[in-house]
């Protein structure tokens, strides 16, 4: 069934009017749109200041003279200056938020003939940015100017795909669409905050794959899942967001997840399925820890993505499923690939837009401004509003951004964190002994890994030879300084925390020299350590 056209256009104060009978002989775009015969209108919505709905409702009932079978609405635009770029933006801008579109069964044209040329750049730049998910339309009299008739038109498409960038583009728009990405964090990171305002560019100007990396519990996933969203909210997809933990899934039921399956394509297939990929048609697929695909599920998947088909389990039927793809993985694809564990051609494919997503310890700036929305999630989800006391607060964000603290599983361990202190808060107050007992547990949770880590490295630098003659004491007295040398950011951070307590009776202090003399004595350099 072919879509309906929907017109959105502004009244022409000047190009529009006319009285009596006369009018008829002018060239009135708005009037003129409606009288072509390879252009069918359905509905036309008519925007105009309220001083001028007298000439509004003439151009009305002119509309249903020519072209009986088209709807239109009016809508008074509260504009007071049509000059004025701030206002005249802010007008149109909240009228394309309101609007409810139909894309799936209406086609969209922006009239940019009528009105000023201020308004004209506006209606231009709300079409660009995908706040109109439309087409341009301009019109013009026919070579014998200033008669009556339809004149001639020209439909304009914007393809954003065509443009790394149009310059146009406002900087509050950007901030706007990063701050979104961001869940709405006042993130602090600089170089954090430069990489979600260059991921917000390209989602809006690529359906390209993008491909997210990071350690464990780094915001992956929420990422995800918010770039499908802001891609929503500017009409660029209309499909679900479909995440999947490729991690889960392992040979057959991998290709019947994500690719289908015919009822009998192998032994317990009672029914079809569609698959995920189908699933995620006209939409977003996330699949997370996508180095855990098996072979014959990477070679699909390349297909899938190049040709937009693939061959359901059992089927000699391709379908067809068109989606842009996020994957994501903490892993090292190239170093996979070197290997034979991961296809150099779907790499290609999907590193075009790689993104590295920092760990927690490389942005203790941020720790604060997350701790706040941690707890505003919490409320959000019991409906119970939990706060630190004072010196409570000090004394988690002091452990928080110290060397003390490995954040080892990332946001996750915050998040957990928060939890917890918020669920045992008494009266709705994180005590600073909440605090002591959580930052306790966290100490206690990240030892045994990075003891583990310590050691293995030990082993590494020192050789096993020479790691058997050391003394048991030496052993684990050197892999506890490597563990905190390794969750420091400088040699002296690492020496303040090693040396806390025995620096307060010294009359110099220099736990960088201290720490580097220490290490020398088993032939150790810091720059190895890291």
């Amino acid at each position: 069934m072919a879509k309906q056209t929907v017109l959105i256009g502004l009244l022409g104060a000047t190009l529009d009017s006319g009285r009596g009978s006369g009018r008829w002989e002018r060239w009135r775009p708005t009037v003129s749109l409606c009288q072509h015969e390879d252009l069918l209108i359905s509905r036309f919505e008519l925007l105009c200041q309220r001083k001028f709905i007298g000439l509004a409702k003439t151009l009305v009932d002119d509309i249903a003279t020519v072209s009986p079978e088209t709807e239109v609405r009016l809508t008074e635009l509260e504009m007071d200056d049509p000059w004025d770029f701030q206002q005249v933006y802010s007008v149109l801008h909240d009228f394309a938020r309101g609007y409810q579109f139909d894309t799936e069964h209406e086609e969209y044209l922006i009239h940019i003939t009528t009105g000023t040329h201020v308004a004209q750049i506006c209606m231009f730049l709300l079409t660009e940015s995908r706040y109109f998910p439309a087409k341009l339309i301009q019109s013009s009299p026919s070579s014998a100017r200033g008669r009556g008739g339809p004149g001639i038109y020209e439909i304009i498409d914007l393809d954003l795909s065509k443009y790394d960038r149009i310059a146009s583009r406002f900087q509050q728009e950007q901030k706007e669409g990063a701050s979104f990405l961001k869940s709405g964090i006042e993130t602090r990171n600089a170089a954090f905050n430069r990489l979600i305002d260059k991921i917000e560019q390209v989602v809006i100007a690529s359906s390209d794959p993008l491909l997210l990396m990071g350690p464990t519990g780094a915001g992956k996933s929420r990422l995800a899942r918010r770039i499908y969203e802001l891609k929503r909210t500017r009409h660029q997809v209309k499909g679900a967001f479909v995440e999947v933990n490729c991690a889960t899934i392992r040979g057959d039921a991998a290709m019947s997840a994500l690719f289908g399956h015919v009822k009998g394509a192998f032994t317990g297939a009672v029914t079809s399925r569609p698959g995920l990929l189908r699933a995620a048609d006209g939409g977003v697929l996330f699949l997370d820890e996508i180095a855990e695909l098996g072979p014959d599920e990477q070679a699909m998947l390349l297909r899938a993505l190049e040709d937009k088909v693939f061959l359901p389990m059992g089927s000699d039927r391709e379908v067809q499923s068109e989606f842009q793809l996020i994957a994501g993985t903490n892993r090292d694809l190239s170093a996979l690939v070197t290997e034979g564990k991961f296809r150099e051609d779907l790499l290609a494919r999907i590193n075009l837009w790689t993104f590295k997503l920092p760990g927690l310890r490389d942005r203790i700036e941020d720790i604060e401004p997350n701790l706040n929305y941690e707890l505003e999630q919490y409320a959000r989800r019991t409906g119970k509003r939990v706060t630190f006391s004072r010196e409570a607060r000090e004394r988690f964000l002091k452990f928080a951004v110290s060397g003390e603290a490995a954040w080892s599983g990332n946001f996750r361990d915050l998040n957990g964190a928060i939890v917890r202190m918020a669920t045992l808060a008494p009266g709705g107050r994180i005590t600073t002994e909440a605090v002591a007992d959580e930052t306790e547990r966290l100490r206690t949770s990240w030892r045994a890994p990075i003891a583990s880590e310590a050691h293995e490295l030990l082993e590494r630098l020192l050789g096993k030879e020479r790691l058997a003659g050391l003394d048991l004491f030496d052993r684990d007295q050197l892999a506890a300084v490597i563990t905190v040398c390794r969750s420091s950011h400088t040699l002296s951070e690492a020496g303040r925390a090693l040396f806390h307590t025995s620096r307060d009776r010294k009359k110099t202090v220099n736990d960088a020299d201290r720490l580097r003399k220490y290490l020398a004595r088993f032939g150790l350099d810091w720059r190895e350590l890291r």
